[in-house]
């Protein structure tokens, strides 16, 4: 099986149906603590400067981005999506493009590149450095990259659809709407998940496994932090800091292992 193909067929899916449209079109500020503390630390040395915010669907972070500067500059893959963005705000630089291949944007000029919501995850290991290497392509010397990623070592990997049963409760009315919910959203959950369990690939430092989120219908890379490190450096990126989902705070370089659901990683190009 074509590993690499089947991801992009199965995650592009997802990303159009009801449920994807209803979270990314959803008014939302932060996905978590961690990427509210990301944003406050390149606050300051990117504002005014020119931003490229790459995976932007709806248009989530094109405020929070334009906070820092208004020289900005945003990518998607997933013209539907993009689309929406565009309707909301009509007068910035939209394009659709796939950032494996950023080609026609310039090389050294982004003082940060930014990638979050874990898109970095949606396709696989190998086109997970590609990804990397266009980021460091594009920002300048001295620039910064930002993404979150999924953490192999949280609470999330592993997630299946027994997840979905719903927990007792003293309330009678409150478990008739659990039980009814999960009537509903079960079948397509196990569909889903048969099919896309069939994609599940463990390797040293990171894993390949679907994700409860849109019921099972995406697909997703789980890494641990010393990969992710090991990563970055052979693309030539010095990490700054490692941020935890879960309470926003930063985790030490000596740290190997984190239970946060995913890591926001702040890497710098050298001069």
């Amino acid at each position: 099986m074509d590993v690499q193909l089947a991801l992009d067929q199965v995650n592009q899916r997802a990303w159009t149906t009801r449920d994807a449209f209803r979270e990314f079109t959803a008014e939302k500020k932060w996905t978590d603590p961690g990427e509210e503390t990301a944003f406050a630390w390149l606050a300051d040395e990117c504002h005014g400067q020119p931003l490229l915010d790459i995976g932007i669907g709806a248009g989530r972070t094109i405020p929070l981005m334009m906070q820092m500067s208004s020289n900005y500059t945003g990518v998607d893959y997933t013209e539907p999506l993009l689309e929406k963005a565009r309707l909301r705000f009509p007068n910035l630089d939209l394009r659709h493009m796939d950032a494996r291949d950023m080609s026609a944007l310039p090389d050294n000029h982004y003082a940060l590149t930014a990638f979050s919501w874990n898109g970095i995850d949606c396709v696989d290991y190998e086109d997970r450095e590609r990804i990397l290497r266009e980021m460091y392509r594009v920002t300048r010397p001295g620039g910064l990259v930002f993404f979150s990623t999924h953490n192999r070592n949280g609470p999330g990997f592993g997630e299946h659809p027994r997840q979905l049963l719903p927990r007792r409760c003293l309330n009678p009315l409150r478990f008739g709407w659990r039980v009814l919910r999960t009537v509903r959203q079960m079948p397509l959950a196990l569909r889903n998940y048969h099919r896309n369990s069939q994609l599940h690939r463990d390797y040293e430092g990171y894993s390949i496994r679907a994700a409860a989120a849109h019921f099972f219908a995406i697909v997703i890379i789980y890494t641990t932090l010393p990969e992710q490190r090991r990563q970055l450096k052979s693309i030539g990126l010095e990490v700054e800091a490692v941020i935890g989902s879960c309470d926003g705070r930063v985790i030490d370089p000596s740290v190997q292992t984190s239970d946060a659901w995913w890591l926001h990683f702040i890497a710098r190009k050298p001069r």
